[in-house]
């Protein structure tokens, strides 16, 4: 008899700390979800806005945040904070835009901390030719701000435009 009572207790232990343990991973995924969601959103949303010309996905940048264009490209490099970014890659290039550059999102994945956008953009340069690239950006977000981010996309198109427009 005793032996029975002893492996009923064993028993609804073991249930018990499986419970916690499913219990709380329920709670733990629940909670990456949400982050997920709320890095998505924030993403779509700051897309829409540049789509709109009301905003855009730099507004989201934090000012210590790493920017790294990977690949070959004439602004390749890794930028160290917002402003060493803005000022080096953004406000040059569209300082080469007569009509400014319109995204236009393929798909956009998240998880945990990180989200990854692939989209399109199109604008006219000052010397009337369209300029038409394609992007794959990888951000990791922390408080809803990018802090870290490697950028994808067609040197070929991107270095053509850095070297016949000269900024205004």
């Amino acid at each position: 008899m005793l032996k029975t009572i002893s492996a009923i207790a064993r028993i609804a232990a073991l249930s018990a700390v499986v419970g916690f343990v499913v219990l709380g991973a329920q709670k733990a995924g629940a909670i990456a979800g949400s982050e997920e969601s709320r890095n998505r959103a924030a993403i779509a949303r700051s897309f829409e806005a540049w789509r709109d010309g009301t905003g855009g996905p730099y507004d989201l940048l934090a000012e210590d945040a790493l920017w790294t264009i990977t690949g070959n490209s004439l602004a390749g490099k890794t930028y160290h904070n917002r402003e060493a970014f803005m000022s080096e890659v953004i406000r040059p290039f569209n300082g080469r835009m007569a009509e400014r550059l319109v995204p236009t999102v393929r798909r956009i994945y998240a998880e945990g901390d990180s989200v990854i956008v692939h989209f399109d953009a199109r604008g006219v340069a000052r010397d009337d030719k369209t300029y038409v690239n394609s992007y794959a950006w990888l951000l990791q977000l922390k408080d809803g701000r990018i802090v870290r981010a490697h950028a994808f996309f067609d040197a070929y198109a991107f270095d053509d435009l850095w070297r016949r427009v000269q900024p205004r």
